[in-house]
């Protein structure tokens, strides 16, 4: 019976600075994002750099009123068009990419009025899958890659209502598909919801 009490002494002991470290703020946010793809990605003849449309959506935990953690993932999807050389004739290849990239990280934020502006750096994986359009040597587009990717950036938010905000955030993103690095832009905007 001692041993009981005691352990329940204990708990009751530690939960209070327990929860103290639990995330007791933060916020979610989901919307639109753009991504400006270094051709190694997509172009085994690196000649121009790719577009890529899609979503982000990302999870913050604050544990100081001014730093949090995030948990990003995003998805961005495109399809590039070549000309090929096959033998002297030269063949239109287009090649369809899927991005996903999932990454966690640190967020320092500091609130002005109805603005807060934030700064980040995220590391995790990018995963790529692609497929072409014509039938070119396999060694033009490789089906699919695994790599790590990091990313550091950040943004603002507007405030609208209380707990509803607008977004514009911006990250350099690096990723390192195919056994070359990609120096990627993503621009992303939507809705904030703190809590």
């Amino acid at each position: 019976m001692r041993k009981i009490g005691f352990i329940l002494f204990a708990l009751l002991l530690f939960a209070g600075p327990a929860s103290a470290q639990v995330p007791t703020s933060g916020n979610v946010f989901f919307g639109y994002s753009y991504e400006n793809v270094s051709s190694s990605a997509l172009d085994f003849a690196n000649t121009t750099r790719s577009n890529l449309n899609g979503w982000e959506a990302s999870v913050e935990g604050k544990v100081f009123p001014w730093v949090g953690f995030v948990g990003d993932v995003a998805g961005h999807y495109g399809t590039q068009g070549y000309q090929f050389d096959l033998g002297g004739v030269l063949t239109p290849v287009n090649v369809n990419a899927h991005e996903i990239t999932a990454m966690f990280g640190p967020r320092v934020s500091a609130s002005v009025g109805k603005f807060r502006p934030f700064a980040e750096a995220l590391f995790g994986v990018g995963h790529i899958t692609t497929t072409q359009s014509a039938s070119v040597p396999d060694n033009f587009v490789q089906p699919s890659e695994t790599s790590f990717a990091w990313a550091l950036g950040g943004g603002l938010d507007y405030k609208i209502i209380r707990p509803i905000a607008w977004r514009f955030q911006g990250d350099y993103l690096e990723t390192r598909y195919f056994s070359t690095t990609q120096n990627n832009v993503r621009l992303s905007t939507g809705i904030v919801v703190r809590f």
